[in-house]
């Protein structure tokens, strides 16, 4: 039996931790998980960093295909996930169904999060975004860059931040209100797959746990996680 190290982003972790200890007693496998910011994470593979198994966006896994770094054989799409806002729970839930009500939004927010550009697909397209709508000088001061994983949902929780922008599937908690997705012509739907590496010492076992994770029979707990099905 092996023991398999997952590098994986903060999307589907409450879900990992769900289904993980099925996995470990139907297979008799044992799995550790290094969970990270993606740049953190790229960052770990650049520097040779022993993995199994490689979770993230499916475009960043494209090119690792293509260098070599991850199996072709055993990949799969987990899920797709959206960014969605937040809110503390019991507050007054703001206007989000057109991009110019997401823009007030914020304008009127006393502040707000998101996970710093670079780090984060979501926090790079919030960024972006800001810069689109026409606001980083009304802005500056009022975003505070925390990813969920390093306690962004703690700053809305708490009041710091009035509004959090985050992938659902990181801010699906009691502490919180979802406020709703971003519209569909400014959302950033992130497609989360998983594969296995080159130099992964326990192949079979890494596309056993891929398969285990992204079977039917789990797709309601993934989809109470926040993420929809793949296409």
């Amino acid at each position: 039996m092996a023991t398999l190290r997952i590098f994986s982003g903060g999307a589907p972790q409450d879900i990992f931790k769900q289904l993980t200890p099925q996995f470990e007693r139907q297979s008799g496998h044992k799995v550790e998980f290094v969970f990270a910011v993606m740049s953190a994470l790229r960052e770990k593979v650049a520097a040779g960093e022993t993995a199994d198994v490689l979770v993230m966006p499916t475009n960043i896994l494209d090119g690792y295909e293509k260098e070599g770094v991850v199996l072709r054989d055993g990949r799969a799409v987990l899920g797709l996930v959206g960014i969605n806002a937040v809110v503390r729970a019991g507050a007054p839930k703001p206007d989000l169904s057109t991009p110019d009500k997401v823009k007030q939004a914020m304008l009127n927010a006393r502040a707000i999060t998101h996970a710093t550009p670079g780090e984060t697909p979501s926090g790079t397209h919030m960024a972006k975004l800001i810069e689109t709508f026409g606001i980083v000088d009304a802005m500056k001061g009022k975003i505070i860059h925390r990813s969920a994983l390093r306690g962004g949902v703690d700053l809305v929780a708490g009041g710091e931040a009035e509004i959090g922008f985050y992938p659902k599937s990181e801010v699906i908690s009691p502490k919180l209100s979802l406020v709703g997705p971003l519209p569909a012509t400014i959302q950033l739907t992130t497609i989360y797959g998983a594969a296995v590496t080159a130099k992964s010492a326990a192949p079979e076992a890494g596309k056993a746990f891929i398969a285990f994770m992204g079977g039917p029979k789990h797709r309601a707990v993934w989809t109470e996680g926040g993420f929809d099905p793949p296409p």
